[in-house]
């Protein structure tokens, strides 16, 4: 093998959020295998000359199988120098990297994991609140709401009131959502935080309670929906910054943590 392959988080969606290490390695790539939902800025970081392949997929359709991911990974690796697989977040949390990862090594390709911010802690920084308050949670659960096998389900058993549910890919049926969550305990006045884009131009918050989820539009992807009681503290100002307005807002006299 001539080459290595680096899978590299892009963070949420500010370049400056990017690790100095992954900036690096993208201004050497030769290949770049990115995901649909990297940002443009973060993509406008790679080398002049590199060649950029989108393999993610958008509403469900993929461009590629894994497996074919896979194989292109192993295939450039034998040409090129700097092959990265870019993916949004951080790579070992949802990105698939487990497969990607047995690939390379099953086929004697040198890798490099390089992490990076995940969507989760910037939806939490952009919206001003502690996933992990400790006057409020003894513990987070980063998870998604599952649409295939019984197998892959959340396991309930050792969720309570003061877990922080951090929902990666919540889609578009927030209905769903909020009967899985009351079917498993939940009560209706659960405090909720949908975060769009989260640290980017189009970023978009909104907060509401388990109850109401449904009279929410969905947020487009990538979104990130955080349900605790961690959200409580913020979700007047939320409310007052991006559903009265700025302007109306900036005349009330609490300070925005937005």
């Amino acid at each position: 093998m001539k080459g290595k392959v680096y899978l590299v988080g892009g963070g949420p969606g500010d370049p400056e959020l990017l690790t100095l290490k992954a900036a690096k390695i993208l201004g050497r790539a030769n290949i770049v295998l990115h995901d649909a939902l990297v940002s443009r800025e973060v993509l406008a970081l790679v080398a002049a000359g590199a060649e950029l392949i989108d393999v993610g997929k958008r509403c469900g359709r993929k461009l590629l199988t894994q497996e074919e991911i896979n194989a292109l990974m192993v295939s450039y690796a034998k040409s090129h120098e700097v092959v990265v697989r870019l993916k949004g977040g951080d790579p070992l949390l949802f990105g698939r990297a487990g497969e990607e990862i047995a690939a390379l090594r099953e086929a004697g390709v040198e890798f490099e994991i390089v992490p990076g911010i995940t969507a989760g802690f910037g939806a939490a920084a952009a919206a001003g609140f502690s996933l992990t308050d400790r006057r409020v949670a003894s513990q987070v659960l980063f998870t998604t709401i599952q649409r295939d096998t019984d197998n892959r389900s959340i396991q309930w058993g050792g969720i309570s009131s003061t877990t922080t549910l951090v929902l990666y890919m919540p889609g578009t049926d927030y209905a769903r959502v909020m009967q899985q969550l009351r079917d498993a305990g939940w009560p209706d006045d659960m405090p909720c935080a949908l975060v769009s884009h989260a640290s980017g131009k189009d970023q978009a918050i909104r907060s509401t309670v388990l109850a109401k989820l449904p009279d929410e539009g969905a947020l487009p992807a990538p979104a990130i929906m955080v349900v605790g009681r961690v959200v409580a503290e913020v979700a007047e100002e939320i409310d007052r910054e991006f559903r009265i307005g700025p302007e109306t807002a900036a005349r009330t006299s609490r300070p925005l943590v937005i």
